[in-house]
């Protein structure tokens, strides 16, 4: 029988299952040595306990190191920082990132680990005063590092009283019922805005997020395309969070430019993705959430799949047009360069500034920008 010093602790049956192998190569980076070694007191069992926490714009000035924490490590890449510290009994690894960072901690116990966290991250998220015109909205993206990842930003709308004018009357009097639907009226899932580029679709989907803001969170998915075509991702955006607030707020998806989605003939070119976003509206994987769908796009109705648009399934169906001619002279205030069959609101910006409606710029960086895309 083989004898074992007194001060010698056998591994776990977890830590035997699971042997810890590491190889580098030229390709790895000294962040990504820095996020193994981190790992090391984790995975050997010598502290068991990890909590983790994101801060999305912290204060200029921080290091996120709590107080008494000896940097072991620390390197810093094109686009990411990584810090190694350890204190009594924990291990600390600061992630960086243009404004934002994960803070992570491991400890030899839950209690430790999270007061270690609290004293790096609590007070450190950077958040500026809300002006009243502005709404929050968050943006969802898949990372290659991270993972699915939600960000948020304070995003200018205007009420709609101010931009109701930017609209033909029949849409104007559709989005007029829109912006006061309240969550017990909800009876589709899907919200559906079509029409020709510059019409103001995405500006009516802002103020939207306004008018809703007090019962639902707007999120924009950054990469629709990919969103129905990872299961994980879908699940992760969809119904991998609770309403951490308790109050059943709902959530409303944005999906741009999604034409190829929702087309005729989308079954055989986007795959499983047109059943995914179906089935998120009102199928098995919607029951239990309290998840719209809004998706924008350049398609005419006919050219638009029959599942998408079939009754019952769209919360509202609005089809975003050009502003008549009477109506394009009276947003302008003036005759003289509007088209004889009416104008954009894209056209109208462009007349004000007066480059004309056949040179609207795709991209434009004064006052007006983005507030009719």
């Amino acid at each position: 029988m083989v004898g074992m010093c007194a001060d010698h602790v056998r591994p776990s049956a977890a830590e035997e299952s699971l042997p810890i192998r590491l190889t580098m190569d030229d390709s790895d980076s000294p962040s990504d040595v820095v996020d193994a070694l981190f790992l090391g007191r984790f995975a050997s069992g010598e502290q068991p306990y990890a909590r983790s926490r994101s801060v999305d714009r912290v204060k200029a000035g921080l290091t996120l190191l709590p107080p008494g924490a000896k940097v072991l490590r620390s390197a810093r890449d094109e686009d990411r920082s990584a810090t190694l510290a350890e204190g009594d009994g924990f291990t600390l690894l600061v992630s960086r990132w243009n404004r934002g960072a994960d803070v992570t901690v491991t400890a030899t116990s839950g209690e430790l680990a999270l007061k270690v966290l609290g004293q790096s991250a609590d007070g450190a998220e950077d958040e500026p005063e809300p002006q009243p015109e502005d709404v929050a909205m968050g943006f969802w993206y898949l990372s290659p590092r991270r993972g699915p990842y939600r960000t948020t930003r304070q995003i200018s709308a205007g009420t709609w009283d101010e931009i109701r004018p930017n609209y033909t009357a029949p849409v104007a009097e559709a989005l007029d019922r829109l912006m006061e639907v309240a969550p017990e009226e909800i009876a589709g899932r899907l919200l559906l805005l079509h029409g020709p580029p510059g019409t103001g679709k995405t500006s009516a989907l802002r103020t939207l997020a306004r008018a809703w803001r007090d019962w639902c969170q707007v999120d924009c998915v950054l990469d629709p395309e990919r969103l129905f075509n990872d299961i994980g991702y879908l699940m992760d955006i969809a119904i991998g969070e609770d309403d951490a607030t308790g109050k059943g707020r709902w959530r409303l998806l944005l999906l741009e430019d999604c034409d190829e989605l929702i087309r005729g003939e989308a079954r055989h070119t986007a795959g499983q993705a047109l059943s995914r976003l179906l089935n998120l509206t009102d199928g098995l994987l919607g029951q239990g959430r309290n998840v719209l769908v809004g998706v924008t796009t350049n398609e005419d109705l006919e050219r638009m799949h029959p599942a998408v648009v079939r009754p019952g399934r769209c919360l509202a169906r609005i089809e975003v047009g050009p502003l008549s001619r009477p109506e394009a002279v009276r947003w302008l205030g003036r005759e003289d360069g509007v088209p004889r069959d009416g104008a954009t609101l894209a056209e109208l910006y462009a007349l004000r500034r007066g480059t004309g409606p056949a040179s609207v710029p795709a991209q434009d960086s004064g006052a007006d920008a983005g507030l009719y895309l």
